[in-house]
């Protein structure tokens, strides 16, 4: 099914309602991170990736690794509502006995395709998953999403190497660039920028764009790979906290946990209430 990109704007409306609905039931943080990447998640799971929820082992599907685990809300919500399981399993997020923990856990719901959350993992497990797809003759693609923060890891640069050396053309590599890490701005913890140039200097074909412009992102995610031969990296400049006002770029939201009130709030702003 095609859709437009008004019904995935309002899909990912929809996402970040339940994810702050989570984040208020569960006590769990990370909500800020959480809400900058549903965008890129919609354009994945909606436009991009050949994936069927009611197949979730298909060999040839394509590949998805949240490789910013501490996202784990996200990437369960998303899940959810594309129907790999139940969305009232969501109701259990991160709390006793639930399968749906803080960091994602290995195999815990159908369509999770990795356990992560200690940063600078995500990506070489993808590229992983393509070089044994290459040498299986399987033509599925490997999307992997980093938080800017991960990038400071040296993994991170070890996989791109590695990728370029044996061009990975299937796999690509998105950077939810929201300028925050825990503690700080991301550009003065570490020298990131220009993120652009590091990953072609690495050997990959590399696109930068807005991280929270649906179409762009659809455009970008459904021509993997781009025909350079290499493989590709993404970097999407995304607000921490988007699409509720009183979130965006304020990291306390990496920590905070929204009041029943504020949830109120941010579903109101969404248009769901």
């Amino acid at each position: 099914m095609n859709y437009t990109i008004s019904e995935l704007e309002s899909i990912a409306k929809s996402i970040r309602g339940k994810i702050v609905e989570m984040s208020h039931k569960s006590r769990a943080a990370h909500l800020g991170s959480s809400l900058s990447c549903v965008d890129i998640l919609v354009a994945a799971y909606w436009a991009a990736l050949s994936v069927d929820p009611k197949k979730p082992s298909d060999p040839v599907r394509d590949r998805f690794i949240l490789s910013k685990g501490h996202a784990a809300s996200a990437i369960f919500a998303t899940l959810a509502f594309k129907g790999f399981f139940p969305k009232d399993l969501l109701d259990s997020y991160a709390t006793a006995g639930s399968c749906l923990e803080e960091h994602p856990g290995p195999r815990c719901v159908p369509g999770l395709e990795a356990a992560t959350g200690s940063l600078g993992h995500g990506l070489s497990i993808g590229i992983g998953m393509a070089l044994s797809g290459r040498i299986q003759r399987r033509s599925y693609r490997v999307f992997a999403l980093l938080s800017d923060g991960e990038c400071n890891e040296g993994s991170v640069w070890e996989a791109a190497m590695f990728a370029a050396a044996h061009s990975l053309e299937n796999v690509v590599a998105i950077v939810d660039f929201n300028k925050w890490q825990a503690t700080g701005r991301s550009c003065e913890v570490m020298a990131l920028q220009p993120l652009k140039d590091k990953w072609e200097a690495f050997g990959w074909s590399a696109y930068e764009t807005d991280g929270h412009d649906m179409n762009e992102l659809v455009r970008i995610l459904t021509n993997i790979p781009d025909g350079s031969g290499k493989p590709v990296a993404v970097v999407a400049h995304t607000i921490k906290g988007k699409g509720v006002s009183f979130m965006e770029d304020d990291n306390n939201w990496h920590y905070r946990i929204p009041t029943q009130e504020e949830v109120v709030m941010a579903k109101k702003e969404l248009g769901l209430i």
